[in-house]
């Protein structure tokens, strides 16, 4: 099947300055993306400090995405969130916080609300209606950084709410890529599909070659440093899961298997409560206090 076309025409001729922020914890990259003409900037896929053991949260990450703009007399416009995380809490509302700006996410966000919220068990008043972010993005949408205009692309697989941002002559790719030589994201949470994602990432190749893709994670693969940046016409030439033409079934078939193998992240259960809420901690109880849940055999491995 062949690549639905793109809804947009990039203009490679803008090209903002991107600054990168990398989580060691969570192997996590988030950006900064700036307009070169005047001094508004996007934060995307930012990372809420989490310790697990003792359910402590903290914002050093944050801090620093903060102070880079602060020093620099930028203007956050945007906080945008390429999908619901499963691997990192979202320190958006906290940034918008301290710097304002508008919080947007794919409209699709409703059914991952809907899954999750059943999944964990939450009340009537868990909205489900994509309400907790300013705006929901549909396949396609523009919005405003500064001069520049950023557009929207409908990637799901991975999960089914993922959204490419393209800002110019740069792309970023949330978890439908990684770098060639780490392939792919997961398919295996509920609502994804390995199908879907291939036909995600066709689109994202269609792309012009030069443009900057933008990863929000790296694991190294094979000791190597951490890296972030590539391009479509590397990725579509070394790409180790979907390069040199790679049919749909072959990576159905190789994605499902690894699939199989992969354990959940360990961030996964706090993540999802977390960010299906736009990044704010799950209302306080009776005594004042916040808690997260843990689902028991609520989240299959899908392992055989």
């Amino acid at each position: 099947m062949p690549a639905q076309a793109l809804p947009f025409i990039p203009d490679l001729a803008v090209k903002p300055e991107v600054v990168a922020f990398f989580d060691e914890p969570t192997n996590t990259i988030s950006y900064i993306a700036k307009d070169p003409h005047s001094n508004a900037c996007a934060v995307i896929d930012s990372v809420m400090d989490f310790d697990y053991a003792s359910g402590t949260i903290a914002y050093e990450g944050a801090d620093k995405i903060i102070e880079h703009i602060q020093t620099h007399g930028w203007t956050l416009e945007w906080l945008i969130e390429t999908h619901v995380h499963a691997d990192h809490l979202s320190a958006a509302p906290y940034i918008q916080s301290k710097l304002g700006g508008k919080l947007g996410i794919g409209d699709q966000i409703c059914v991952v609300q809907n899954t999750f919220g059943k999944i964990f068990n939450e009340g009537t008043e868990f909205q489900r209606d994509g309400s907790q972010f300013d705006r929901l993005f549909k396949d396609g949408d523009s919005y405003r950084i500064g001069t520049m205009t950023a557009y929207t692309l409908f990637t799901p697989g991975h999960t089914p709410a993922d959204m490419v941002h393209v800002i110019g002559n740069a792309a970023f790719v949330g978890d439908t890529l990684f770098m060639p030589d780490g392939g792919s994201a997961r398919a295996d949470f509920p609502g994804g599909d390995a199908r879907t994602l291939y036909r995600s990432i066709q689109r994202v190749l269609t792309l012009p070659g030069e443009m900057r893709l933008f990863m929000c994670h790296d694991y190294g693969p094979n000791g190597r440093d951490i890296q972030w940046e590539t391009t479509v016409a590397e990725e579509r030439d070394h790409n180790i899961h979907v390069g040199h033409g790679t049919s749909e079934d072959a990576f159905v078939k190789m994605r499902e298997e690894r699939d199989r193998t992969l354990s959940m992240p360990k961030l996964i259960i706090p993540s999802l409560q977390v960010n299906m809420r736009a990044g704010r901690l799950p209302p306080a109880e009776d005594d004042g206090k916040t808690y997260l849940k843990v689902p028991i055999n609520g989240l299959s491995t899908n392992k055989e």
